[in-house]
């Protein structure tokens, strides 16, 4: 039975999500069809570029990301911080890029004066903006629903385009966040679809490596912050420089079936997170096999089912064995 939403998510263990969304039927609605030899690869630009477009509005940062041809995978940052610093203005600002809004939050940003009682009910309506703003749900919701309509209205047709639900895993610590985020990078190489990680199109890999080349980070993705440390930045725990190489290294082991040959002095994250070279394979290549649920180690596991309120532990067996 699926888990409800609101007992996936707990911002108090982890602010890192994978989520999943897979076309219905798993047909290559976004893709080639090898059928009629019709092409729909062209969708692929327009999850990207909603997707990132979604994250200038959202208080949620985008990690990586890999569009496929049946497929998308997201991992996903929520700033809730922010969305709680963000004054009223602030918040109807952005929602209004995403919806119309209200008749009061409109008159709001007229400049018009609120009653009393309007101000009470424009006050309740801020603060749920504030939340959608930092929830997950809603920004998978507003990037399948404007994919899924514009689909339709392209193919001629109504209908379901996505699955009923996105699938989600919360990343309870560095070395889940690591796996999670090489798994999804390294998606086009695994199906075949590219051989390199610069030739990966519609990936964050492609994006970062491209704004690694002029020395910059994108300004479109999570950035790297760096080694953990007491007074961090926001962004990404590892070094970008660390990463990619990871990346690189991962995937030719993964095109040359090289199974554990990675010498771990040549990896200095996989050294640092304390994973086996082997179990880091494993963990790259069928990451939502192994997983289907929160991943971390186990201790990481303990704080966040508790939090929930969950009693039984998914994965964690699996994590026991791999991320321990």
């Amino acid at each position: 039975m699926a888990i409800a939403r609101k007992r996936q998510i707990s911002l108090v263990d982890t602010k890192y999500y994978h989520c999943i969304s897979r076309c219905v039927r798993q047909a290559f609605l976004c893709g080639e069809d090898c059928f009629t030899g019709k092409s729909y690869e062209h969708r692929r630009g327009w999850v990207e570029e909603k997707l990132l477009s979604l994250a200038k509005v959202f208080c949620i940062d985008v990690c990586a990301y890999a569009v496929m041809s049946n497929h998308t995978h997201l991992v996903l940052y929520v700033d809730d911080k922010k969305a709680k610093r963000l004054n009223d203005k602030a918040i109807i600002i952005r929602w209004h890029k995403l919806c119309k809004g209200t008749l009061l939050t409109q008159k709001y940003m007229q400049g018009e004066k609120l009653s009393k009682t309007e101000r009470i009910f424009f006050n309740q309506t801020v603060e749920q903006y504030r939340e959608r703003l930092a929830s997950i749900s809603w920004f998978m919701r507003l990037l399948n629903e404007d994919i899924a309509r514009k689909a339709n209205k392209e193919d001629g047709c109504t209908g379901r385009f996505w699955e009923g639900r996105f699938k989600s895993h919360a990343l309870l610590d560095e070395a889940a966040i690591a796996a999670c985020m090489a798994y999804v990078d390294l998606n086009p190489i695994r199906a075949k679809m590219a051989n390199t990680p610069e030739e990966s199109a519609r990936t964050s890999v492609q994006k970062r490596i491209e704004s690694a080349k002029e020395g910059k980070q994108s300004k479109q993705l999570l950035r790297f912050a760096g080694m953990p440390r007491q007074q961090m930045a926001k962004g990404l725990p590892f070094e970008l420089k660390s990463y990619l190489e990871l990346v690189e290294l991962t995937g030719r082991c993964l095109r040359e079936d090289k199974r554990g040959h990675i010498e771990e002095a040549s990896l200095p994250l996989l050294d640092r997170i304390n994973i086996s070279p082997e179990n880091w394979l494993k963990l790259t290549t069928h990451f939502t096999r192994v997983f289907h649920g929160a991943v971390g180690r186990p201790s990481s596991h303990t704080s966040y089912c508790e939090n929930l309120n969950r009693k039984r532990r998914s994965n964690l067996s699996n994590c026991e064995k791999l991320l321990a």
